[in-house]
């Protein structure tokens, strides 16, 4: 009789950040061609509106009013008794206008909506370094240099 093969904790967590990164690069192959190496704000839209690659729908809010002083974002189930409604992610006013950092930041609390609770920090840099194109370390020296120059503005 074959011997059972019983997945463990940490299979179950490298499979998920193999599938958040295979899903992030999905998207990235999907919506940027081979003169694109950025997202620009309308694919970024249409991205968050793919079931495809976000499990459900989500609008950009520029309001701080739901962030901790530390967050630059914060991703809300507009009706926890029906997660197909969508959800809602707040972002700093700050970054409205900084359209080239925005999938950045968005791409980090993506994995939120696609996984919930279960993905944690390292599903979020993995899911975000892949969808931006660049490796995890990058990716996260990125977000730290937003975050800390967030409430004097980017420069």
């Amino acid at each position: 009789m074959p011997r059972r093969i019983r997945p463990t904790e940490e299979d179950g967590k490298q499979s998920l950040l193999d599938h958040a990164a295979d899903r992030a690069l999905q998207a990235r192959e999907f919506y940027l061609d081979d003169t694109q190496d950025s997202w620009t704000l309308e694919a970024l839209e249409a991205l968050l509106q793919d079931r495809r690659f976000v499990r459900y729908p989500v609008s950009l809010v520029f309001d701080d009013q739901p962030l901790e002083p530390d967050e630059f974002a914060y991703v809300e189930a507009k009706n926890t008794e029906d997660l197909s409604q969508g959800f809602v992610m707040y972002l700093r006013p700050c970054f409205q206008s900084q359209e080239s950092i925005l999938p950045a930041l968005v791409a980090y609390h993506l994995v939120v909506v696609n996984y919930g609770d279960i993905a944690g920090h390292e599903a979020a840099e993995v899911f975000g370094a892949s969808l931006i194109g660049q490796d995890v370390d990058t990716y996260y020296r990125k977000l730290c240099h937003i975050t800390d120059h967030m409430n004097g503005g980017i420069q």
